[in-house]
This record gives C-alpha cells, structure tokens and sequence, in this order.
C-alpha cells in the first residue's frame, strides 16, 4: 500500500498536472445555489453574463480609508499563497473603476463584522463589507469563486452573494505542549484557517509534558520545562515559543481576523512546571522530570500563596502577550489533593483573569453555581456542560469528545495516521449540531461557537497535524457558518472535490479518507487467487484500477465489483471524477503462498478500553509502523479463518513502552505467563480459552527496534473456519508487545 498519503502533499510534477486537470469551467449559479463555495453562502442572487478574470486582477480601496487599503494588502498576501499563486491581486488606491475588484464600505448591521456583500457584474467586481473581516472573508470566496488555476482565465458568473456566520466562534484547539510545532507551520496554519473562515486559535501552551512559552521572569520553565526524553529513549526532545515569535504570530492572526485564545492549564497537568520550579508541587520534588508518560498525573500546583503568585505573574505575561478578550485557564482533571491549603488556584486566577479585562475560558470542570457569569465554558466531556452553562447564564463553546475530537482517525484504512481507532468521519462532523433543537432562546444566545480539537499525544508531526485538522475543518466551518436548513451532505461533498485540489495548490497535508481508496484482500484457501475489495467514504466519483503494473488513469478500468487477481499482482487503484483525479493511488499488493493475511487494523480487538492506532517509537528516522490495540487488552481476533490447508503461521511484532497513566486499571492488565524469558505470541482457536494452536517464540525480536517478522510455525491444518485469538505471553506491560500482521501459509 502507499505510503506517500501522508508524507506531504504530491511531487511539483504530480501537483502541476492535477492543477491542469481543472476545468476551464464557467461558474453557474440557480438561485440559492451554493457553487463550490465552502463554507456555503448565505444568500445567492443569479445574473445575466460573466465577468473575465485574467491572470492578475487589481483591487482598488477609497483613497481615504486606510483600513480598507490596509485590507486589500492582507488579502493580496493571503492570496497570494500557493504555488501558483492563489489568486495574483495588485493593489491600488483610487477611484473606483471598471475590470477591477471594488472594496466598498457598508454601514449594514445584518452583515455584522464578519459578513459582506459580493457582487459581480460584467463589468467589475464589488466587494462591500463593515470591515476588514468582511472584506477578507469576501475576497476567499471570490478566490474560490475562480479557483485560482495557474496562468488561466476564469469567467465568474454574474451574481450577488450576501453572507455572514451564523456563529461567531468557528475554531481549531491545537495542542503544542505534547508536540512542538515550528513558528512557520504555525503562520501556514494561521492562513489555511483563514481561507475556511475560521477565527479562533485556542493555544494549548502548557501540559504535563511541556511548557512551551517563553515567561521572562522564570527562565528555567522554558530551560528545564520544555524539553523532555522520549518514551523508550532517544535525545532530548521539546522546544518553545520565545515572546517575540508569539507576537509575531499573533499580529499574523489578527490580520487574518482570527483570534488567539492562549491556555495556561491550572491547577491540573502541571507537571513541567514543577519539574521547572519544584516549590511549586504539593510534595518536595514530586516531579524530577518532565514526563514522558501521557495520561492524567497527580500534580497540581500547590494552592499557596508563592504558587498563586508564581500563576499571577505567568498571566501577566500571557495577557501581555495576546491581546484578545480570552485567556485560558484550563481547569479540568484535577485530582484531589490530600492535606493541602485550602485556596481555590483556578477560581483565584479566574478573578485575576477578569480584573484585567479579559475573560476567563475553563473546561466544563469549572462550572459551578458560583462562577462568575462572564466565565467561558468550554465543554469537552460530551454537550451536557454546554447545555448546563447556556441554563446558568454563561457563555459557552462546543469541543465535545468525541464529536469534534481531531485525535480519532478519520477512517479505519491501513494507511490512516495514528491516534485514537475509533474513526471520526468527515460526514460526522458536517452532522453536529451545537444548537439542540430544544435549547431555549435565552440558551442559544449564550452558545458562542464550535471548535475542533487536534490533541497531538499521538500526533507526532506537523504535517499529521494539518491530515487531522483539513478537510474536517472544513466541514466545521460550514456548520458553523452556514444555514443548517440549507446545509447537504451530498452537496458539501460534491464541492469538496474541488476543495482537496486547492489544498494541492496550498502544499496542504490532509486527510484523503474521503476519496482515498480502501482496500481488503481476500485469499482463497488454497492460495490460488486473491480477492482485492475496494471502497471509498465518498458517494461523489469513482474508483478506477490498473493490475498490470500502472498508474490508473481516467481510461483506466471502473471498479464496480471484487476483483479476483492471480497472487503476485499488484492492485493500484484512485478515486476520479470526470474532469480528472480526486486522490492519491494506492498500491495493494497481494503475496504468493497464503491463505490468508490481516494486519492488526483488519483485525478484531478483544476488548475497547483504550483503543488506539499507536505508532512504534523506532526507527529515530523515516517511517513507523502503526499498530491497532487495545493497551488495556492487547488481544485480537481473526474472525472465520480457514485453515483447512493452512500448515504455517508467520507473524510480524513490535514493542512499544508503555507510557500511558491509566491509574487502577493498570494493575487489572493480566497476561498469560511466558514459558521463555522473552514470552511468546500465542494463537488459540476459536475462543480466548480455546486449545492452543500455536506459542511463537519473541526471542528474535526482544532486542530488535521496529518491527520483527518471527520464524515461520508449523501447524496442523483444521477443518473448516474457526476464529483465531492472538495475545502475548509476556511477564509486565512495559514494554508493551504489540502485532502488526499474521499470515497463514499453506507451505
């Protein structure tokens, strides 16, 4: 299978020829029509003719307003990203005039800050809005509007497009404490959230296993608190923010009408601070290091006066910082802390927070009767705490788990990236609603927005941050832009194949589990052929195929049935549309010899306490295989297998550490005891406490770093199908043993 999905977006070859796919198509609009604009548009008002865009386009602002001047040299910058550039704007200011794309000031509460007034007629464009937000937000659909094809003329269709956000948080939660992502990615991920409308950066700064901003008056949290050692070893790994890089990119943001929410998380996941500062634990060096280890720790910043103190200047600093109207105090999973002072940490900062003129944002964890009604309440454990605050009268921000959680993986394909199993689609998130149908009036005007949230514990790299965000970002975006009553799923989906091109033309890493190509192998068992299954999420294209060797084409093969291959074959296989091809190919191969083989994705796991996609943490460099289980249960089962000529098992394993806080239910982990030092793989048959079929000796891979392919074991063959139990035999959890593939060979 491919491996390229999410290694970065295709070669400049590869990209360049999908750009010239495009059609040099004319767009047409029926009233209330949405084109292939994303977010959908409020309103769309259709006219007669087009107005021709050539390869650079003028935008002229009145020569007395310097915001509007101001706004078209954000938009030419924003738009002139990509390769090419997205849209080639000059800028000018004047007259109005003919040719030109015309910034007007309005004067209209209905558009509100973030609405504007598009029109395009024959002979210009006009773009109206209250101001910069209108006007930026009114230049990305006209962008969309033209697509932006390298070198090409496009002819907009004549109309009149009015629209404004139904809701007025539309964000991204990213996570920088658990991976540290560079300043550049930060500023590209500042201007993809600006072409989806998006105006919010929540800014997870500070955690357990980082502190990633630079504090002034306490050097030694950025000296000693955001670096760490890698789980299982390796160098010392981290980084931070310094002040003038977070300014930087906070005017970048601000720019692109989107505001950064800072969080410093208290009195909970405290832990680099301490190991920074440890005056600031319950107990003397509680925390010698910053950890590794990913879960929810017993540190918390002590409630006294010298740590409240040290918390009030950290703020002081952040507000310092980020000028916006929210700061972040975290607040959720604390433990109890045994025979410690009394002082509320998080209601005392919350009072701090306020008295400065901002307004204190906490997890649903902070909501009691007697939090101050200006307090933001993030709800994160399901919509009950949205639905609690909005009755008590506080404003609050959908980021429910699992709903709008960017960790899960977006499908169940082989080559998804890490992070929690259980697949979160791009159509589930275009399917949330924030606003319940039942909510009060008075309830909904609390409700301030949506946000998606990339936790990166197991999102190790930049551009598997972007593959987790984009495209359901998207999908977030209209739900919380436009009408719900004239949302479709089949018409965002429709418009997402033109969307996945432009984040091509962006050098976007995103996740292709909507046109991207799926597959199963099935082997008969005789191993004389193979049966190749092949599937997408989308109900927009179709998956074309070659067996011979070469890339699928638009000429290549329709798939509409399991095709039966001689064993050996390679399958390649991509989504197309009749105007050119929506996804990456993927490579299945098929192997010679078996009558059967699953990876551990294609498996059943035994139990679901904690299942993820977990990524090996060797080799230090290139690629890592990415297992599926449960490391509350590591079991799984190969359901209906046929053994009947089945005479060898062939199993590749991996170990991972087992750095994960999960408590109590640590000491419930039994194993099956090992009868070598290094344990075995075994193999029952038909249930968990069924005969033994097989104990693989691990020796050959107890000392190897990635993944051991383990001798071949031979077997009696079995009549008929049975269900295949596979779990180690090992004598603790750390290192975990985990499995990647088994094969069942008939010789």
């Amino acid at each position: 299978m491919s491996t390229s999905r999410f290694s970065g977006p295709p070669a400049p070859a590869i990209w360049l020829a999908l750009l010239l796919m495009l059609p040099a198509w004319r767009a047409t609009a029926a009233p209330g029509a949405s084109l292939n604009v994303i977010p959908r548009p409020t309103r769309i008002e259709a006219h007669a003719g087009f107005f021709a865009v050539g390869s650079t386009l003028s935008v002229i602002a009145p020569r007395s307003d310097r915001e509007a001047a101001a706004a078209a040299r954000d938009l030419k910058e924003l738009l002139g990203i990509g390769q090419p550039a997205l849209l080639p704007l000059t800028v000018q200011t004047g007259a109005e005039r003919d040719g030109a794309l015309v910034l007007r000031r309005l004067n209209d509460a209905a558009l509100g800050a973030e609405g504007y007034r598009l029109s395009v007629t024959p002979q210009r464009i006009v773009l109206a809005a209250n101001g910069p937000a209108g006007w930026l937000y009114g230049g990305v659909t006209l962008w969309q509007l033209v697509h932006g094809g390298p070198g090409s003329v496009r002819e907009v269709d004549a109309q009149v497009i009015e629209d404004h956000p139904r809701l007025a948080w539309r964000g991204l939660m990213l996570d920088s404490a658990r991976h540290f992502q560079s300043p550049d990615f930060l500023a590209r991920l500042i201007d993809w959230m600006a072409l989806h409308k998006l105006n919010v950066l929540h800014w997870h700064l500070t955690d357990d296993q980082g502190w990633r901003i630079q504090i002034l008056k306490y050097p030694r949290l950025t000296r000693i608190g955001a670096w760490r050692l890698p789980a299982g070893g390796g160098d010392r790994y981290g980084g931070f923010y310094t002040q003038a890089q977070i300014r930087k990119l906070v005017q970048l943001a601000a720019r692109r009408n989107i505001t950064v929410v800072p969080e410093i998380d208290l009195p909970g996941h405290a832990s680099a601070a301490i190991a920074s500062y440890p005056w600031l634990g319950v107990q003397p060096h509680e925390v010698p290091v910053v950890p590794a280890d990913w879960g929810v720790f017993n540190t918390v910043f002590a409630p006294t006066e010298a740590s409240c103190g040290f918390l009030e200047d950290v703020l002081t600093e952040v507000m310092a910082l980020f000028p916006g109207p929210y700061i972040h105090i975290g607040g959720d999973e604390v433990p109890a802390i045994q025979g410690a002072h009394t002082i509320d940490v998080h209601a005392r900062l919350e009072r701090f927070v306020e008295s400065h003129g901002r307004r204190a944002v906490g997890w649903d964890e902070t909501l009691t009767p007697t939090l101050a009604r200006s307090a933001v309440v993030m709800s994160w454990r399901g919509v009950a705490g949205a639905r609690a605050a909005s009755a008590q009268g506080n404003d609050t921000v959908l980021a429910p788990d699992p709903q709008l959680y960017f960790d899960h993986r977006s499908g169940l394909a082989a080559w998804e990236p890490p992070g929690r199993l259980a697949p979160l689609t791009l159509r589930d998130v275009y399917e949330f609603e924030p606003l319940a149908a039942d909510l009060s009036a008075a309830q909904r005007a609390h409700v301030l927005g949506l946000q998606g949230n990339v936790w990166t514990e197991h999102v190790r790299t930049e551009q598997r941050v972007a593959a987790m965000a984009f495209p359901r970002l998207a999908a977030l975006a209209e739900v919380g832009w436009s009408d719900p009553a004239a949302r479709s799923w089949t018409d965002f989906e429709r418009r997402m194949a033109v969307q996945v091109r432009r984040y091509r033309q962006l050098d976007l890493p995103f996740d292709e589990s909507l046109f991207g190509v799926e597959s199963r192998v099935e082997y008969a068992a005789d191993a004389g052929s193979a049966t190749v299954t092949l599937s997408h999420q989308a109900q927009f294209g179709e998956i074309r195929y070659t067996t011979d060797g070469a890339t699928p084409a638009l000429d290549s093969p329709l798939y509409h049935e399991p095709i039966t291959v001689t064993p050996g074959a390679m399958v390649r296989a991509a989504t197309f549309a009749n105007d050119g091809q929506l996804s990456t190919s993927v490579e299945v191969p098929t192997y010679v010899g078996i009558a059967g083989r699953r990876s551990s994705v294609e498996l059943t796991l035994c139990g679901h306490a904690v299942p993820l996609a977990l990524e090996d943490d060797a080799p230090p460099r290139g690629p890592r295989a990415i297992f599926a289980v449960d490391i509350e249960n590591p079991c799984w089962i190969w359901k209906h297998a046929d053994l009947q000529r089945v005479h060898t098992l062939v199993a590749a394993v991996g170990q991972v550490p087992f750095n994960f806080r999960i408590g109590a239910d640590r000491d419930r982990m039994h194993f099956a005891q090992p009868t070598t030092p290094t344990g075995e793989l075994l193999v029952h048959v038909d249930t968990c406490d069924g005969a033994l079929y097989a104990r693989m000796p691990l020796a050959p891979a107890s000392r190897a770093n990635g993944v051991t392919v383990l001798p071949g074991y031979s077997v009696s063959p079995l009549s008929g199908a049975h269900d295949l139990c596979l779990q180690f035999a090992q004598r603790g959890a750390d290192p975990l043993w985990v499995l990647d593939w088994m094969e069942l060979r008939t010789r």
